[in-house]
């Protein structure tokens, strides 16, 4: 912005050079137009000659940059080949990963979600949601309705965790979390209605139901002990025992890439895929059962 502008302007030419009060004058409209700026005039040697002669080294310095660049990027870059063979690797440790027999040695571990169908749009009702995949937790309340009476609606509220949560005990993580749900409740006059919820947690798990699921290992700087190897949502439902008053209808719990399909889905009945690329990178899609021989109980 003009009102706080710090810089400094190359100058040439014989009016600037020789006018005895041009430069002053220059300076004293500029002081009355914009006072808060800090401009300094800077007179140019050989414009012409040295200026040309300095486009012409950045020009050289950028084009030395760019072939660094192109050097470095070069290993990465796959031809057609490279990627129909990398393809093919992925779909062999894919189809292994989904066999019962070879599953445990497949570099892809193809995990099952439980989750059956994506939305076909006849959904209704008032729903909460849990978002734990770092240092701020979310809570939302959903409410979905035909979207002649407006469609999804979402309030939420967020909350953060700090490294003396995370880094605690597991109780004191989810009786935090619950803590939480008990807060927003309060805010949104709900505290005492038994609503459908679903937990997203971003975390590596095994899963065997859509609402039992095994925490395999933290990430993201989590540390909470007493969780690892344990029913994330069985924790969840201790911590609002320990609550008392208070009563949740947990349903599901899903990855954050889960719950990107699902909420694509709604829009556009055609997605089946959920792909996350950030921090790290992660991806679901709707399998054949009959494909999913890893599945055991639902």
């Amino acid at each position: 912005r003009s009102s706080d502008l710090h810089t400094t302007v190359g100058v040439d030419g014989t009016v600037y050079k020789k006018h005895p009060k041009f430069s002053e004058r220059l300076c004293k409209a500029l002081k009355e137009l914009a006072p808060s700026c800090t401009v300094k005039f800077m007179l140019s040697e050989d414009g012409s000659g040295k200026g040309a002669a300095m486009v012409t080294a950045v020009a050289a310095r950028l084009a030395a940059q760019r072939q660094q660049i192109n050097e470095t990027l070069a290993k990465f870059r796959l031809s057609s080949e490279q990627l129909k063979e990398v393809q093919a690797r992925i779909r062999t440790e894919m189809d292994k990963g989904l066999k019962r027999a070879t599953h445990e040695e497949a570099e892809v571990r193809m995990l099952p979600t439980f989750v059956r169908a994506t939305p076909d749009g006849s959904e209704r009702g008032d729903f909460l949601a849990l978002d734990l995949g770092g240092t701020n937790f979310r809570v939302l309340l959903v409410k979905v309705r035909s979207k002649k009476e407006g469609g999804v609606t979402m309030v939420s509220e967020t909350y953060s965790l700090s490294e003396e949560v995370i880094r605690g005990t597991g109780t004191q993580l989810f009786d935090h979390i619950v803590d939480c749900i008990v807060n927003f409740q309060e805010a949104q006059g709900i505290l005492g209605s038994k609503l459908p919820l679903g937990f997203t947690f971003s975390f590596p798990c095994r899963q065997t139901r859509l609402d039992e699921a095994f925490l395999i290992h933290w990430t993201k700087g989590f540390k909470a002990s007493d969780c690892e190897g344990c029913d994330v949502v069985k924790l969840l439902r201790e911590a609002v025992r320990r609550k008392k008053n208070l009563d949740l209808d947990v349903i599901a719990v899903v990855n954050d890439t889960v719950g990107t399909m699902m909420s694509c889905g709604y829009e556009n009945p055609a997605c089946e895929v959920g792909l996350i690329v950030g921090t790290g990178t992660n991806a679901c899609y709707m399998e054949e059962l009959r494909n999913a021989g890893k599945i055991g109980r639902a």
